[in-house]
């Protein structure tokens, strides 16, 4: 099995690309994959023009949320469905193998690639929080659009990579894959537990954090309204580990043995769609953490509503 899996992958065209789960099962998981690409899609789309629209985020900031939105539109977009259709061969006997095949290969390629660039770009966000908590006025000087965009084109480069490598070897790029993941994780868990110990050593009601005026004067920020910013990052990231830990466990229990084979396709296909999961969860998260990205969906939603009824 290529999707998921972790043997080395071979490339043929056969009938044992096509997964071998119960009926039932597969139904369903290729009818919540459609429903989910539905929902990734929309809601991303949404978010994107909210984002174009909100004013108030530090532009390298809004660029790194974009970066996510896009990968999760792309999950939606491309993901999810060759997913569901992969899933859906296990029911039929009329579909192409030809189909099933570039299906599996697409959507697992594409997965390496997505599923890299959002753990990338959510450690990115937590250290964006550390470097504005201790850059302190110097913030807008260091952490600039110019560099976040080539470090986001690295992100890119990096996960797009790791999928061209699955096509050579799949046991290399999930290797390579899980490496970078661990460091990004431990990443993220570095920057957020030192803001944790910093805002507990400093507590006065106002940070030398800044905020760019358009006259050109740096302005103290309100040390709540970081405190807000880190808090809706730290929901993103959690939100992404508890979508990605279920498959890792799966893995880790198909690999020393501990599910039967019969299952593990199986097991490995429900947390798989658990992680895709997490595309359509992120824009839930963005409206409801972030009050100016919030206002901004609802403004869009309903100029679109006074579209359809002019």
């Amino acid at each position: 099995m290529a999707n998921f899996g972790v043997t080395e992958n071979t490339i043929e065209l056969s009938e044992a690309s096509k997964p071998s789960i119960p009926t039932g099962i597969a139904v369903l998981l290729s009818t919540l994959n459609i429903f989910l690409s539905i929902t990734a899609s929309l809601g991303n789309a949404l978010i994107l023009v909210a984002l174009h629209k909100e004013t108030s985020l530090h532009p390298p900031t809004k660029l790194l949320f974009r970066c996510l939105a896009i990968t999760d539109l792309c999950v939606g977009v491309i993901t999810h469905p060759l997913f569901a259709v992969f899933l859906f061969s296990s029911v039929t006997t009329e579909m192409n193998w030809k189909v099933i095949f570039y299906a599996e290969m697409l959507c697992t390629a594409s997965s390496f690639v997505l599923c890299q660039v959002s753990i990338f770009t959510s450690s990115a966000i937590s250290v964006d929080r550390l470097q504005a908590l201790l850059s302190g006025l110097r913030y807008r000087q260091v952490v600039t659009l110019p560099r976040v965009r080539a470090v986001v084109t690295c992100f890119w480069l990096i996960g797009i990579s790791i999928g061209s490598i699955y096509f050579w070897s799949y046991s290399i790029a999930f290797y390579v894959g899980f490496s970078f993941t661990i460091f990004s994780l431990a990443t993220s868990v570095f920057s957020y537990s030192t803001i944790y110990f910093k805002l507990r050593q400093h507590r006065p009601q106002v940070s030398p954090l800044t905020q760019g005026q358009p006259n050109g004067r740096e302005l103290p920020l309100n040390i709540a309204r970081y405190k807000n910013s880190v808090s809706s990052a730290i929901w993103v990231q959690v939100a992404l580990l508890t979508c990605y830990v279920p498959l890792s466990v799966v893995i880790m229990l198909v690999v020393y043995g501990q599910i039967p084979g019969s299952r593990s396709e199986t097991a490995l296909y429900v947390t798989g769609t658990f992680v895709y999961l997490n595309s359509s969860l992120n824009p839930i998260l963005y409206c409801w953490r972030i009050r100016s990205v919030r206002q901004a969906a609802k403004d869009t939603i309903k100029q679109l509503n006074c579209c359809k009824s002019a």
